[in-house]
């Protein structure tokens, strides 16, 4: 009987072996009655499977039974204590009846189990859980019961489920085995009969051995399940700590271990018989295989491969006929790549085979190595030449157009005419002119290099590359590649011619710009002498000293403007020679010219009224000087009335002077200084003035007394 048949009863726990012992050694066996009404046909069906689980030696010890009826009804108690008589009458050597605290005192007196021992064939007592102990040790007792015997009944029977499926499969893949092993000898013999034999009969009947081979289970599942199994059989029963035990439910005396050693012994030898059975057969397979694919590979390399590349010896006119070439190679290479991976394969397959030290297909196996080997590098160093040759062609014809492009971009350059806003736009496209012409330099070396390794890769291109004559083909390649060289060379050449020219006009051009410019910062300059002459060159001195010191830095100030001013004629003559050789028109004769003169026109105007006001000033101050000096050398000088009267005069006529603005060709009106420092000049001729007047009046009356005196 298996577990799997009953497991829906077995679920139930209407009976347990939890591993206890009584102190006879016997084992323990546990019916836990509940409330609900026991099926007696199952827990007899649950006893008898759980008696055929121990061994004889341990049935002869005698079984201890626990009715545990606390939960249960005395007629359901009863009747299981009868049933065991009728089940294991001979292994039972005692039947604990757990009762309930109060309720069976009556009935028990109706049928006495010790009166009936003789009849029953075992010992029945009536006991409370908490008394059990005298009978049973409290280790060996499980939780339900005050023992500390550790119980889980799913666990024991999913355990009880794989040893039961382990024997059952390795029984039946044992037989397999040794029906496949046996049946070997007669099949290498027959194989090698057929060996030499490539009939369809003698492949057909090599297949149907082949068939045997199958196994129903895996034998490296089973294997791992036994022994997963058998190191649950060898643990230890106690492992527990700090007093506490826990139960193994494989445990030797409930399972029977060295079936379980016997039979993973028996597997283990069986399924490395047949292994090499599988081994030596496969070899043989695989050698008839490799044999078929080695000619397979040969034949195609030799007949279509070697004609697609026999067709292909161009490489093409343009960028574009290479880039069809090339990518027509990688579908010949593609086509390729797939037999030589079938060529790695079978290498690899031939040199496990050739380590595995067979004296018999060595010599096959080297010869079918060798051969295989010689026509696959033969093809693959055709095709990488043929690669490699359309690689450095795309490559020549990629510099070509690119110095194509190149040369196209700066002969539009050229074509068109110069026409900058200013001297920094000239500068950078006289630069990016020179970037080009260097590209276009460095262009040409690049194709001439390209160009040369071509050329010799061309040369090498032997007759047996594919098979075929190759020199009028070699000499259209040759012709290709050296008129390139040529036509760009000539082009290039007449780039430079123009580019010489170009830059001369753009020098030119570079110069006519910077006269226009130092021109223009010229006038700028006279028109910052002018603002500085107005604003700043105001003070007409305190004296005819300073004032003379006054009038000689306004001409040295005034020599300052006119060379600033000639320098920008010569600069504005200067761009008139540049215009006429560019052929151009100059703006500066319409601008930089006319602003130049005005500007100059005006600083000449303010210039000749800054020195009427110090010549004036000066005249003044002397004569104020003559007159406040009393000098007993020149009596007449001071005691004249005229001079008097022209000391005032010309104070009068500096203080009319100061308020007169500078008056311009266009009429425009401009002061010297601001309203403030005007009135600060003219106060200080007004006092002086005032003091020649109380001179004056002094003289006049010589007794008289001024405040200031």
């Amino acid at each position: 009987m298996e577990a799997s048949v009953i497991l829906p009863i077995l679920k139930k726990k209407l009976a347990f072996l939890s591993g206890g012992k009584d102190r006879r050694s016997g084992l323990i066996l546990t019916i836990p009655l509940c409330l609900e009404q026991t099926n007696m046909d199952e827990l007899s069906v649950t006893l008898d499977y759980l008696l055929s689980i121990p061994s004889e030696k341990c049935k002869a010890r005698g079984f201890t039974v626990i009715v545990d009826g606390r939960k249960s009804q005395w007629n359901v108690v009863k009747t299981v204590v009868l049933m065991l008589q009728n089940v294991v009458p001979a292994e039972v050597s005692l039947v604990c009846v757990v009762k309930p605290d109060e309720f069976w005192d009556k009935k028990v007196t109706h049928f006495c189990f010790w009166k009936e021992k003789d009849r029953l064939g075992f010992e029945v007592i009536l006991v409370s859980a908490n008394k059990l102990t005298r009978y049973i040790e409290p280790c060996q007792l499980t939780e339900d019961f005050g023992g500390s015997l550790t119980y889980d009944h799913m666990d024991w029977l999913n355990k009880r489920l794989v040893f039961e499926k382990f024997t059952k499969e390795s029984t039946s893949l044992l037989d397999e085995l040794a029906l496949i092993n046996n049946g070997s000898d007669k099949g290498d013999q027959r194989e090698k009969e057929s060996r030499g034999n490539k009939t369809k009969v003698a492949q057909n009947e090599v297949r149907s051995v082949d068939l045997n081979f199958l196994l129903s289970v895996d034998p490296e599942t089973v294997l791992q399940t036994g022994h997963e199994l058998l190191s649950e059989l060898q643990q230890r029963r106690f492992n527990g700590s700090d007093g506490g035990v826990s139960w193994s439910p494989m445990d030797d005396e409930l399972l029977a271990q060295p079936q379980v050693m016997k039979l993973l012994d028996s597997l283990r030898e069986q399924y490395t018989r047949y292994q090499e059975v599988c081994r030596q057969r496969s070899k043989r397979t695989q050698l008839e295989e490799i044999q078929q694919k080695v000619m397979q590979v040969v034949n195609w390399l030799e007949g279509p491969g070697s004609e697609q590349l026999r067709a292909q010896w161009g490489i093409g006119d343009s960028l574009r006929a290479s880039q069809a070439l090339q990518q027509k190679h990688e579908e010949i290479e593609s086509q390729h790549s797939e037999w030589f991976a079938v060529y790695v394969e079978l290498n690899q397959q031939i040199a496990a085979l050739l380590n595995a030290g067979d004296e018999e297909d060595l010599v096959e196996l080297k010869s079918l190595q060798q051969q295989l080997s010689d026509v696959c590098y033969r093809q693959a160093s055709q095709l990488e030449f043929r690669q490699n040759l359309l690689q450095a062609a795309l490559e020549f014809h990629g510099v070509a157009q690119d110095l194509s492009q190149q040369l196209d971009g700066l002969l539009g350059m050229l074509c068109v005419d110069v026409a900058p806003a200013d001297g920094a736009s000239i500068q950078q496209t006289l630069k990016l002119l020179e970037e080009k012409l260097k590209s276009v330099d460095v262009g040409l070396q690049g194709l001439r290099e390209k160009g040369q390794g071509l050329l010799e890769q061309i040369s090498n291109q032997a007759s047996w590359a594919y098979g075929k004559d190759v020199t009028i083909e070699n000499k259209e390649n040759v012709d290709h590649i050296q008129g390139v060289m040529e036509d760009m060379q000539l082009r290039k050449q007449r780039c430079e011619d123009m580019v010489d020219v170009r830059r001369l006009k753009m020098l030119q051009m570079v110069q006519l710009f910077k006269c226009e410019e130092d021109a223009a910062q010229a006038v700028e300059w006279l028109s910052e002498l002018l603002d500085a002459l107005l604003k700043t060159h105001i003070r007409l001195g305190d004296d005819a000293q300073e004032t003379k010191v006054l009038l000689e830095k306004h001409r040295k100030f005034v020599d300052v403007a006119q060379s600033t001013y000639d320098y920008g004629r010569q600069l504005l003559q200067a761009t008139v020679v540049l215009c006429q050789s560019l052929r151009c028109t100059s703006r500066s004769s319409g601008d930089t010219l006319p602003r130049l003169n005005r500007v100059w026109k005006q600083f000449t105007i303010a210039s000749e009224e800054r020195v009427h006001r110090l010549e004036m000033a000066i005249a003044f101050h002397s004569n104020a000087e003559k007159i406040l000096q009393d000098c007993p050398e020149e009596p007449d000088a001071i005691n004249d009335e005229e001079q008097f009267d022209e000391t005032e005069a010309v104070g009068k006529s500096l203080l009319d002077r100061l308020t007169v603005p500078v008056v311009y060709p266009d009429g425009t009106e401009q002061y010297f200084g601001s309203p403030s420092d005007m009135a600060s000049t003219a106060e200080h001729i007004r006092d002086r003035m005032k003091l020649v007047h109380l001179k004056r009046q002094q003289r006049r009356h010589p007794g008289m007394v001024t405040t200031e005196s």
